[in-house]
């Protein structure tokens, strides 16, 4: 999210800036993947009736794609800060600059279809969906915005998209923001993806660490946290990267730990080694016991597998 309080810094740094310390993580990835938390756009008309609003200037397009995101989702309480027209402008700016898109659009139908990467002969579905209010911003047959998590959606979706796809990774925007743990709602929902034939889903909106789970050939990840958020959160102050590798499924998990205290990192997260790292790791690995998960150290690579002992979360 390049707005907020950080507008001043994208300006005068440029929108390169909040990537540059962790560029050369993303680009060891074959697809980049990441939450767009509003509307690329200069024009619009702001829905005033929530307290937060946000918009980014049209440079974050070619800063995106030029730090190696392939594809960002759309489903979320912001991207309709500025209605239709500036969510039309947004998908205009990705479009150019060959930033696929998922999870908003000019219609629900629009809204719905997935976004497909094709890598090394591998399809790459990715769908996104909201669980956030306002439900304004929710797409309809006739009338744009996000796409909503409301289960026959998504398992009609993934269906579809399995069919014509090798691997499907879904995003649900989702939980209480600063919450620490999933809501039953949350668990539910993420095992019937899992169920409906995706592969892996990517939870935030918390702005916090969630735990992380395995549930039958998927991985589920409940909140990531912030990355690149422009606003100085106090709360906000650690994340990691998710380094997802598939075949015939999900066949590894690899966590970066980054630190995103903007107090600290003025809006440029940074990867975070030693002691620092591992405190993010071992907080982690607390969120996730119940859920049946341990995140182990292999040379310096935090990597996530299933426990012995464990026994996953009930919904």
């Amino acid at each position: 999210m390049l707005s907020g309080s950080g507008s001043v810094t994208f300006q005068r740094r440029g929108f390169d800036y909040p990537f540059a310390a962790t560029a050369g993580e993303l680009h060891k990835g074959d697809i980049v993947v990441g939450n767009l938390e509003a509307p690329i756009a200069r024009g619009g008309t702001e829905f005033t009736d929530k307290r937060f609003r946000f918009r980014t200037a049209p440079k974050t397009a070619a800063a995106l794609r030029e730090a190696g995101f392939a594809v960002v989702t759309l489903a979320n309480n912001h991207m309709m800060d500025f209605g239709p027209a500036a969510l039309h402008e947004t998908l205009v700016h990705l479009d150019k600059t060959g930033v696929a898109h998922t999870g908003a659009g000019d219609s629900l139908a629009a809204a719905r279809q997935e976004a497909v990467i094709t890598v090394a002969d591998k399809r790459v579905a990715f769908l996104a969906y909201s669980m956030t209010f306002p439900t304004e911003f929710y797409a309809t047959p006739d009338s744009a915005g996000t796409a909503p998590g409301y289960p026959r959606y998504f398992r009609e979706d993934i269906a579809r998209a399995r069919a014509g796809a090798d691997h499907v990774i879904v995003s649900f925007h989702w939980g209480s923001e600063q919450a620490t743990a999933p809501h039953p709602y949350q668990v539910e929902a993420a095992r019937a993806a899992i169920d409906s034939g995706a592969d892996a889903v990517i939870g935030h909106h918390p702005h916090v660490l969630q735990g992380i789970e395995w549930y039958k050939r998927g991985v589920i990840l409940y909140s990531l946290g912030n990355f690149v958020f422009g606003t100085m959160s106090r709360t906000s102050d650690r994340s990691v990267i998710a380094r997802i590798t598939l075949d015939n499924g999900v066949k590894k998990v690899e966590l970066v730990p980054i630190n995103v205290l903007n107090k600290e990192v003025h809006f440029q997260p940074r990867v975070l080694g030693g002691k620092r790292g591992e405190a993010v790791i071992t907080y982690l690995n607390r969120l996730s016991a119940d859920l049946g998960t341990v995140i182990v150290n292999e040379h310096g690579r935090y990597l996530v597998e299933r426990s012995q002992e464990g026994h996953p979360a009930r919904p």
